[in-house]
């Protein structure tokens, strides 16, 4: 049984707006959720004066803190398109991105200096088995956190979303590595713990690697070229578009749009080449995810020893 569709602008921002709900839910979901991991940890912290449980600790703080700022973003790609503003607001997403790198590499920067004292200042760890239980909450925290930014991400389509996601997930690993300096220090190594702290950072600044090539992509409008391949399959199924010409995607917040030219029958109507349009940004539609609109032109097909009707803006290429 086939669902009923609409590709009406209503429908569209209604769509829209339900995706940016469901991000909003998922970041304070998450955010409560973090935030009790890290404020456990907090108060073993204090009772241990553990520098790789404090850095993991830190860490897992900074990354519930990434909720403000993207919630923010979900907040402004709400925002209708202004005249200023032609394409909304939905790049805020990419600012949160640049916002996010900067808390990682302030989290980074904070458990390097707290380990580096540590190590110039040795102290016996104790209560290593509290040590060891905070370092499971963080785990268990930052992984249920990660599966679900990174579900919700998916469905929605939102790269900021899944890469914090991920963030988590590797945030998850690092809280296992405290286990390492518990373990060092019950054998009698009083340098474990710095060094696992260090270790940690070391951790940080690969999410933090990782995180900036995610956010330099989106803010160079990149996206996934498998998306362009199934953008041309679908244009040259259409009936009456003869080829594909120029061809962009660009990612707007979690949403797609794209801008295209298609190659028809120069006999065609004016009316009769924008039916064949239309077809064409229906086609995208459904071939695309995420999609939200598409510019089509339609360009006749040039005839043997005709002359390109562009050649008046050749002077204005860039």
């Amino acid at each position: 049984m086939l669902k009923p569709h609409s590709h009406e602008a209503a429908d569209k921002v209604d769509t829209a707006l339900e995706s940016s709900a469901r991000g909003m839910r998922a970041l304070w979901i998450s955010l409560a959720v973090l935030g009790v991991t890290a404020a456990a940890q907090a108060v073993i912290v204090v009772l241990t004066g553990s520098v790789a449980l404090l850095g993991d600790t830190v860490h897992n703080a900074a990354d519930a803190l990434t909720a403000i700022p993207l919630g923010i973003a979900f907040v402004l790609g709400r925002r209708a398109a202004t005249r200023r503003f032609t394409y909304g607001y939905g790049r805020a997403e990419d600012l949160a991105g640049i916002v996010i790198l900067l808390t990682i590499a302030a989290s980074a920067a904070f458990a390097a200096w707290a380990a580096v004292d540590r190590l110039l200042d040795p102290r016996t760890l104790e209560h290593l088995w509290v040590v060891a239980a905070a370092a499971v909450i963080g785990f268990i925290g930052n992984e249920w956190v990660a599966r679900y930014r990174i579900r919700v991400g998916r469905e929605i389509g939102s790269a900021a979303l899944v890469a914090d996601g991920l963030h988590a997930r590797t945030d998850g690993f690092t809280s296992l590595a405290v286990l390492l300096s518990a373990g060092g220090a019950a054998l009698g190594w009083r340098l474990a713990d710095p060094i696992v702290g260090l270790l940690i950072t070391a951790a940080i600044l690969l999410v933090l690697r990782d995180a900036a090539r995610e956010v330099f992509r989106r803010v160079m409008d990149a996206v996934d070229p498998a998306l362009v391949d199934a953008a041309e399959e679908a244009l040259l199924t259409v009936p009456g578009v003869r080829g594909v010409g120029e061809l962009r995607l660009r990612w707007i917040g979690h949403r797609l749009r794209a801008e295209v030219a298609v190659v028809v029958d120069g006999e065609l109507s004016v009316r009769e080449a924008h039916e064949v349009a239309v077809d064409a940004e229906h086609a995208l539609l459904h071939a695309v995810p995420k999609l939200t609109a598409a510019l089509v032109h339609a360009d006749p097909a040039l005839e043997p020893g005709g002359s390109d009707p562009h050649t008046v803006l050749a002077h204005h290429g860039g």
